[in-house]
């Protein structure tokens, strides 16, 4: 299984009577995303399936893949790991998964998989962290294949 962590991009200041959910993305938001979005194309991922969580800018970032986005509540505003693990069903699902969410918890997720335990790790605005499932002589392993910032 591929898990790949997305952050959103960079949104419009929530400040004034627009809700922090309907925040949208900026023009450089935008431009990051579909950057971003054409990086993942060209990794010719296999059954790739899109989580978004249900903000905005969550879904505008997610959009720019031009695939069918799931949207899912848990990847809300103040997800935590576990929420992020459920709805990946990580490690069992199989193709790719990507989750397009917030920090903290996608930081705090990238720190489990890799680190085995939540730390608050930054994952830039419109950035990826790739990771993959494998077994190997019967041990089952996390592997990070990439990290990529706009």
């Amino acid at each position: 299984m591929d898990l790949i962590l997305w952050r959103h991009a960079d949104a419009k200041d929530g400040d004034g009577p627009v809700p922090d959910a309907e925040r949208e993305l900026t023009a450089r938001g935008s431009k990051h995303a579909r950057e971003m979005a054409d990086w993942l194309r060209e990794q010719k991922l296999a059954k790739v399936t899109v989580l978004s969580g249900p903000a905005r800018r969550c879904i505008q970032t997610a959009e720019m893949l031009g695939l069918p986005v799931n949207v899912k509540k848990q990847l809300g505003v103040g997800a935590s790991t576990a929420d992020l693990l459920g709805a990946a069903e990580w490690p069992d699902q199989s193709g790719a998964i990507i989750l397009v969410s917030h920090q903290p918890a996608l930081g705090r997720l990238a720190a489990v998989l890799l680190a085995g335990s939540e730390a608050d790790w930054t994952i830039k605005k419109g950035g990826v962290w790739w990771f993959t499932n494998r077994v190997r002589d019967d041990e089952t392993q996390t592997v990070l294949r990439a990290v990529r910032n706009p």
